[in-house]
């Protein structure tokens, strides 16, 4: 039964007529259904794409066992139908950034709670509600610490309007010849898996990197090297999906090329290893043999802990990978011919290659190898999912929720929950919502940015794919040169504009100062880009943003006295959801800025705020600072661990 009695009549009314959008059932979506349901709302929108693992039982409650491989939506609607049989719930297993879903969609809701759990979809969604012009809530949470903020287009800084902290990547260098850290060696493993078994990407090749900068060969030594290496390994330069097909998959073979002769080969490169000790080869023979003359040792020793949570020797990573492969080439046979698979971290077979592969190159480059738990949460990025931190983000989220159907958006807060409670004993830290930022590449009212990439070495393709939609987050976009004749660069219309991917766009007049218009028509968003010629940028840099992440804004004085969080009022919420191949409780993101948090409204106070942000494993980063009217200097700012 839902809880109307504690609402007033308007608000009562409101909550029962709105219709709402969910993007998400995961940790947080399973929470705010329910939430939602037991407070009144009874015509919920419920969209996710994922489907339901053994994994996510611990926390997502509206599943069970038997539930496992069913649509997370659709059973969450039948989960909350049981304890509310008179909502109206519809629920769809289905993308959010599909075309369907258009502006038009949007505009039917009264307001968008978005439960997502990864970047690409939450700007998606924050671009149709800013063209739909409807009151989005955002949320995420990572761990004990989670996020809850109110975006309303022209009132508040959009989901963009801030920079987001992006995952760290590596040198391909550093992962294919001299990796120093465990992480350098996971990620060459699901590259690995990836070249095997997936879909090819040259730019996760996995074999040694002869153009490493740091090796600096003399020309006149090459040849000699390279025969010297052939001899040594009776090493052919192929590519590893190549070298896999050939061998038929044969673990054995596989193995020898990859941490046998492969490293044989970077030993080569003897510049690489004068501060730095040299990778010692292994072979499988040796350790069969060394694998037989323990296996009585072995039978009698039982290791401690759990299974997932043990250390193995190289002996049985050796195992390991080999039955993996196997297993692997069954799956990928069974497909049919040029069919690939997809690594995930709750693949079994998969993650045994992963665990195994990146074990063996650890222990070639000398470094303690890892627990197959260990490796999961770096290969997933996995950050650990609690209940208790979902359902009080849930609940926040129905509290800025009511707060937007009363018409009071301006009593809408950020808040963040913290680990800790802060000097003031309080877990819960509400903070003023900032107004849009002039300078967003998205929310503007003309959103113009300048790009700086060498125009003879940058493709029609890279383009579309690493600047436009990987940068900019345009799922359909069309590209024209502003060149007074509209030349069409990019279409959305599929093979209208193939024939121009793989030429340069200096070949269409691109010059330094050009501008191009880019647009997404679903999202209904148009963005101005001019061209900053450079021959300067970095290695393995195409392009860079001038300027990258928006202008932050200047200094001001805030105008209201600080509430402290009351059931009910003052405080923001907002929600994160679940898709497919991504964590349903990674964090979202954004603003850590704390207005002075008082019982005592009337006292003027003095000092400066922090602006924090959440980066992906949990460090706070310093955002903006703001003036706060308080009397005593960083009350209410506490330091996340």
């Amino acid at each position: 039964m839902a809880v109307r009695g504690a609402l007033r009549t308007e608000l009562a009314e409101a909550v029962s007529s709105c219709r709402l959008l969910i993007v998400g059932a995961g940790g947080i979506g399973c929470e705010l259904l329910k939430n939602l349901v037991l407070t009144g709302f009874t015509n919920l929108y419920l969209i996710d794409l994922d489907t339901i693992d053994v994994s996510n039982l611990n926390r997502q409650f509206l599943f069970q066992k038997k539930h496992v491989g069913r649509s997370k939506a659709e059973v969450a609607k039948e989960s909350a139908l049981q304890f509310c049989p008179e909502a109206n719930i519809t629920a769809c297993h289905d993308s959010v950034m599909s075309p369907d879903y258009d502006v038009e969609f949007f505009r039917q809701f009264t307001l968008v709670m978005n439960a997502l759990d990864n970047q690409a979809a939450r700007n998606h969604v924050n671009r149709m509600c800013l063209a739909a012009d409807i009151p989005l809530i955002e949320s995420g949470t990572a761990g004990y610490l989670g996020q809850v903020t109110v975006i309303k287009k022209g009132v508040t800084e959009c989901y963009e309007c801030q920079p987001k902290p992006t995952q760290k990547t590596f040198p391909g260098c550093t992962i294919r010849n001299t990796p120093s850290e465990p992480i350098h060696c996971i990620v060459w493993a699901k590259y690995l898996f990836n070249q095997l078994f997936g879909e090819e990407d040259a730019d996760q090749e996995v074999s040694p990197d002869t153009a490493d900068p740091e090796a600096a060969w003399d020309p006149t030594d090459a040849a000699a090297r390279a025969n010297a290496s052939n001899v040594d390994g009776d090493i052919k330069r192929v590519s590893t999906k190549q070298w896999a097909r050939s061998t038929g998959y044969d673990p054995v073979k596989l193995f020898h090329k990859l941490f046998k002769d492969d490293i044989r080969y970077l030993l080569t490169m003897d510049k690489l290893w004068k501060k730095r000790k040299p990778p010692v080869p292994l072979d499988w023979a040796s350790l069969q043999d060394k694998e037989n003359n323990s296996s009585e040792e072995h039978n009698e020793t039982t290791p401690l802990g759990l299974k997932d949570q043990q250390v193995l020797d190289v002996c049985s990573y050796a195992q390991l990978f080999s039955q993996s492969i196997q297993t692997l080439k069954e799956q990928i046979s069974q497909k049919g011919d040029n069919a690939s698979l997809v690594w995930d971290k709750d693949d079994a077979p998969a993650m045994d290659f992963v665990t195994s592969a990146a074990n063996l190159r650890m222990h070639i480059f000398s470094m303690n190898m890892k627990s197959r738990f260990d490796i999961k949460s770096m290969a997933g990025n996995i950050i650990p999912a609690i209940a208790t931190t979902n359902a009080v983000i849930a609940g926040l989220i129905v509290l800025e929720g009511l707060k937007i159907l009363s018409g009071n958006i301006e009593q809408c807060r950020t808040v963040f929950l913290n680990k800790q409670p802060n000097p003031r004993k309080k877990l819960l830290v509400p903070c003023s919502l900032d107004p849009p930022n002039s300078s967003c590449y998205v929310c503007a009212s003309r959103p113009e940015v300048t790009v700086k990439l060498n125009v003879h070495k940058v493709t029609v393709q890279t383009l579309q794919d690493r600047i436009v939609k990987e940068k900019f987050g345009m799922v359909a976009p069309d590209v024209q040169i502003e060149d007074g004749k509209g030349t069409i660069l990019i279409s959305s219309e599929q093979g209208e504009t193939d024939a121009n991917n793989n030429k340069y766009i200096s070949e269409f007049g691109i010059r330094n100062g050009s501008r191009l218009q880019a647009d997404d028509f679903l999202q209904d968003y148009t963005l101005l880009i001019n061209v900053l010629h450079s021959e300067d940028l970095g290695k393995d840099v195409e392009f860079e943003v001038v300027g990258d992440a928006p202008d932050k804004a200047p200094l001001k004085p805030t105008e209201e006295s600080a509430k402290s969080i009351t059931n009910g009022s003052d405080d923001g919420a907002q929600p994160s959801t679940s898709t497919a191949h991504d964590h349903d409780d990674v964090l979202i993101l954004d603003s850590d800025e704390e207005s002075p948090s008082s019982s005592n409204a009337d006292v003027n106070m003095e000092s400066t705020s922090v602006k924090r942000k959440l980066s992906d494993d949990g460090v706070v980063s310093a955002k903006r600072k703001r003036l706060e009217p308080q009397e005593e200097p960083d009350d209410d700012i506490i330091a996340l661990d």
